[in-house]
Order: structure tokens, then sequence, then C-alpha cells
């Protein structure tokens, strides 16, 4: 009976099952032999050594670190990291723990990458610091059979003292634009004048209407201002008697 029992033991030991997202790294008295899976295998104790290897995508967080940006800000940032192994061989031979050396490289590429922009990159131009990133990192872990699909910033924190510079900054900025703002209508307005006097001087009737225009708003229901209309053809006559007198 005890003979029995280890031989069914010995048995049921040998056949090992990997699902579809498993792979099982052979190894024969200690060389590699094979990568076998998914499905039933057969391994044979004492003999075969089996590693499994997993390769569903893998989230990993990268913890918050500290990076002084270009123009000598620091910041506190943190990001996540999508990973696969694609070569389960070389995830095994090639790197003592994949998840350890891929976690450790993307803080330093992290840092790296992050310290040789400045603040407001950080800010505004995730898009390409995470396409950097993750290019860098996929280029790095490509010898230990591991493909990084995306990498993400998440959080970019300041320092209270930072945040208040930024939005007087921010403050100086939108009064910098609306003084350009009111100084090119002021020019767009003067422009106008000036073609209005012009058109106006081409006509003396369109002068007259239009002061006689000007009286009508002055003189509303409770205006109590009082208006002494002088007729233009007589300010004109009283310019050409001046002028006389100035050429004699």
């Amino acid at each position: 009976m005890p003979l029995a029992f280890f031989i069914t033991l010995f048995v049921f030991s040998i056949f090992k099952v990997l699902r579809e997202y498993e792979r099982g790294v052979i190894f024969f008295l200690g060389r590699f032999q094979k990568v076998k899976g998914p499905g039933l295998i057969i391994v044979i104790p004492l003999i075969q050594q089996m590693v499994r290897v997993d390769l569903r995508t893998i989230v990993m967080d990268v913890p918050t670190q500290d990076v002084i940006s270009r123009d000598n800000v620091s910041v506190k940032v943190n990001a996540v990291v999508y990973f696969k192994v694609v070569d389960p061989e070389k995830a095994i031979i090639q790197v003592e723990d994949f998840l350890a050396a891929t976690s450790q490289l993307s803080q330093t590429t992290l840092r790296s990458v992050l310290g040789q922009h400045e603040l407001d990159d950080m800010l505004a131009e995730r898009d390409q610091l995470n396409g950097d990133i993750q290019s860098i990192l996929d280029k790095q872990t490509n010898a230990w059979g591991i493909k990084v699909s995306n990498v993400e910033i998440k959080h970019v924190d300041l320092d209270e003292s930072m945040i208040r510079a930024i939005a007087q900054q921010a403050e100086a900025e939108r009064t910098r634009r609306a003084k350009v703002i009111h100084a090119l209508g002021e020019n767009e307005a003067s422009e106008q004048l000036l073609s209005a006097a012009k058109t106006l001087a081409k006509q003396p009737q369109a002068l007259q209407l239009r002061y006689l225009q000007t009286l009508t708003e002055i003189a509303g229901d409770k205006s109590s201002t009082i208006i002494f209309p002088i007729p233009m053809d007589f300010m004109q006559g009283l310019k050409q008697i001046l002028d006389n007198k100035v050429t004699k």
C-alpha cells in the first residue's frame, strides 16, 4: 500500500496544467530545455524543473519620485507602467527578477526623463513625456523579453509656494492679454474714426446731418443741458475770415 501510494503520487506529480495565459520554462538537470504550454504538460520530478510565467499585461505603479526639473523646480511625480512578458525564456534566464528590475528601471527612467524638461513641459506635454519614457523602457527591457506597451504620468505634485507662484503668473498673463486686446481695440477704433472723418470731409452735408443727430441725442427728455446750435456755414465763414487775417 505505501508503495502504491507513492507511485500514484509520482504519476500525478508528472502532469501539470498551464492556463491559456501561462507558460512553463522547463529546465532539464539545470539546463534550459524548452518553453511548454498552455494545457496539459509532463514534467518529470527531480530531473526536470518548471518555472511558471504569466503572459498577461502587468500594471505596475511607480512609487512617487522626487524630481528636479531643468528650471530647478522640485516636484513629486508618480506614474503607472503597463508591460507584459513576450519571451518567457529571456524573462527567466536573462534577469533574476523581471518584476523588480522593471520597477527599478521605471523609477530611474522617470527621474531622468522628467529632469531634462521644465515644469511647464511636465504640466502641458504629458503625452510626449509618456511616449519618451515608454520608448526608453521598451528598448532596455527588450533584452529581458518584456514589452512595455504604455506609460502614464498620474500626478505632478507641487509645493504650496509654487502653486501660488503659478497662479500669480497666470493672473499676470491674463492681465497682459487684456491690455493687449484693449490696445488693439483702440487702434482699430482710431482707424475707423480716421476713415469716417475722411468720408465726412468729402461730403459737408453728411457732417451737418451728423451734427444734427448729435444734438438730438444730447437733448433727451430728462436732460437739463441747454444747446445753442450754430450753423455750420457760419463756422465755415468765420474760419475763412480768420484765415484771411492771418494771411495779411
